[in-house]
């Protein structure tokens, strides 16, 4: 193995770590279900059964062995997801990621693009009305327009919730992004446990946090609260669960702290400065693509330091 990237010899590891994964992205999804309601668990199911059917017809027409990465995309993709969601879109964009996202590019560990992003993605631009303009109040159990943290942050407006309410999750958002305390003692379990690197959500929440100080300084009416930042919107949730994914981010360390850079980078230009109040998918989407080139350049970087 090349001294700085990340492997997974053989296949128990990688069962291993999907089910640890697994674990955690249940516990967070019980967590949603606790405070959006029951249905939270009806959507979970849909995603499940449509991410895995698609997943065994490619199995047995590429005659390749079944994994667990299915159970991972389906948990992510639900999550990822605001609680007013229809069944009906929840199959189909579970579908669509599946089969778009991985199938056709040969299934786990061939997959350019994040599945569970890819079908959340075609969701937003194929009904945005539902991904962007429909969010549960879960104090009320109304259903309102656009009023999450995230948006009141963009918009400049003071955000009705205080920071301990931001941690704890009942606030308005996607099913897994609210409870943020869960998602960080989670992921810094997944850390020391070696299942995520921490070199990702560390660069990645880092960069978000220093544009948004830096910029806050040299033009505070564009740049928001740095530390508010970090707890609206899926950031958290994006750092730790979905950009660590490690068939679509870099392998060697250096790579993994310039992918970090640039799904920050991104994520607080389209949010201070873009038309979509959430950056993170887009960003991550960005710098899947860019991942293989990262590592070519970090590999090129050592070479030149090594002939020097």
């Amino acid at each position: 193995m090349v001294e700085g990237t990340q492997s997974f010899p053989t296949e128990s590891i990688s069962r291993d770590r999907m089910l640890l994964v697994a674990g955690a992205l249940l516990v967070l999804l019980l967590r949603a279900a606790q405070v959006f309601g029951l249905s939270t668990l009806a959507m979970a199911t849909v995603a499940t059964v449509s991410v895995l059917l698609v997943e065994i017809v490619f199995s047995r027409v590429r005659k390749y062995e079944m994994g667990f990465s299915w159970l991972v995309t389906a948990l992510v993709f639900t999550l990822i997801l605001p609680p007013a969601t229809p069944l009906w879109m929840v199959a189909v964009g579970a579908v669509f990621g599946a089969f778009f996202g991985k199938a056709v590019f040969g299934g786990h560990g061939k997959n350019v693009f994040n599945a569970a992003v890819v079908g959340r993605l075609f969701l937003t631009f194929s009904f945005p009305q539902y991904m962007i303009t429909r969010w549960l109040n879960p104090l009320t159990g109304v259903i309102v327009s656009g009023a999450t943290p995230l948006n009141s942050l963009n918009r400049g407006l003071p955000d009705p919730f205080t920071r301990m309410e931001l941690l704890m999750g009942r606030v308005p958002g996607t099913l897994g992004e609210t409870f943020r305390l869960g998602i960080l003692v989670l992921g810094l379990i997944l850390v020391i446990l070696k299942v995520v690197d921490w070199r990702i959500p560390v660069s990645f929440v880092g960069t978000v946090f220093l544009f948004n100080l830096v910029g806050g300084l040299l033009a505070p009416d564009r740049f928001r609260d740095p530390v508010t930042s970090l707890l609206v919107g899926g950031l958290l949730f994006g750092a730790f669960f979905v950009a660590t994914d490690p068939v679509t981010s870099p392998y060697r360390n250096q790579s993994k702290y310039l992918f970090g850079l640039g799904l920050g980078l991104i994520t607080v230009l389209i949010r201070n400065f873009g038309g979509h109040n959430e950056g993170i998918m887009f960003a991550v989407i960005i710098m899947n693509a860019l991942s293989p080139q990262l590592d070519n350049l970090t590999a090129r970087w050592r070479q030149e330091g090594v002939k020097a």
